[in-house]
């Protein structure tokens, strides 16, 4: 449960995007905060802005108006956006965009060249994260070998490889059956458990928000709707208790 005191992990004031001389308007005057440690998931029609706005949050392009502070970081004042993003985030895509030629342990380690790591140290972490994720028997495998679930866990061991405070996550499990779906689903929850991950993720699919603890439905670029899920009440034992 995230900490409602401390200060957002991501807030997003009236952002506005247009493309094609302003022709399509992907978000206007976008606002959400999100907290520490939450999971919220975006949904909305296609062409509502939803992953407009996921690129803008890692960096990827830059609003026309309007402001987006990521951990305190002045997104407009981001000198940098490759390190912003290698040492603040992991992003995971509908397409795994694995490199073919490199086996599991080998992509994982591609986030971690030019982060001070030596060549022992990437290989120890990769072997680690793919552990994590339940694929340590996988190391050696390269993407073709692998089924879609286990690219996509790949592609999760290398968006955590810096060990970033913040997950961003675009249809993750849009390319995959319900059961492996299911299975990046529990992935994810478990190591925003464990790591205390901040997880903005993109879907379409009702059933797959319905995992996060809060809802931010989106329409013609902007907020319309939020919704966070109800507190489950804590059972207590009345003999305990008595």
């Amino acid at each position: 449960m995230s900490d409602r005191a401390a200060p957002p992990a991501i807030v997003v004031r009236d952002v506005e995007k247009a493309y094609e001389d302003g022709r399509i308007r992907a978000l206007n005057g976008m606002s959400m905060d999100v907290d520490e440690a939450e999971w919220v998931a975006i949904v909305g029609p296609s062409g509502c802005g939803k992953s407009t706005l996921l690129h803008l949050i890692a960096a990827l392009d830059h609003p026309d108006a309007g402001h987006i502070h990521v951990h305190g970081n002045d997104l407009d004042r981001v000198a940098d956006a490759a390190l912003y993003r290698r040492r603040s985030m992991g992003l995971v895509f509908q397409l795994h965009n694995l490199l073919p030629s490199l086996t599991a342990a080998e992509n994982v380690e591609v986030p971690m060249f030019g982060a001070g790591r030596s060549r022992h140290e990437r290989r120890g972490r990769a072997l680690e994260l793919l552990e994590l994720v339940g694929l340590e028997d996988r190391a050696g495998s390269r993407p073709a070998e692998l089924s879609g679930g286990e690219r996509q866990r790949v592609a999760i061991a290398r968006a955590l490889a810096n060990d970033p405070p913040l997950l961003l996550a675009d249809e993750p499990t849009g390319s995959l059956d319900s059961d492996a779906g299911r299975r990046i689903l529990d992935l994810i929850s478990e190591l925003r458990s464990r790591r205390g991950l901040t997880v903005v993720m993109v879907t379409h699919d009702d059933s797959v928000a319905s995992r996060a603890d809060r809802t931010v439905h989106m329409l013609d670029g902007r907020n319309v709707s939020d919704e966070r899920e109800p507190v489950e009440p804590v059972a207590v034992d009345a003999a305990a208790a008595g």
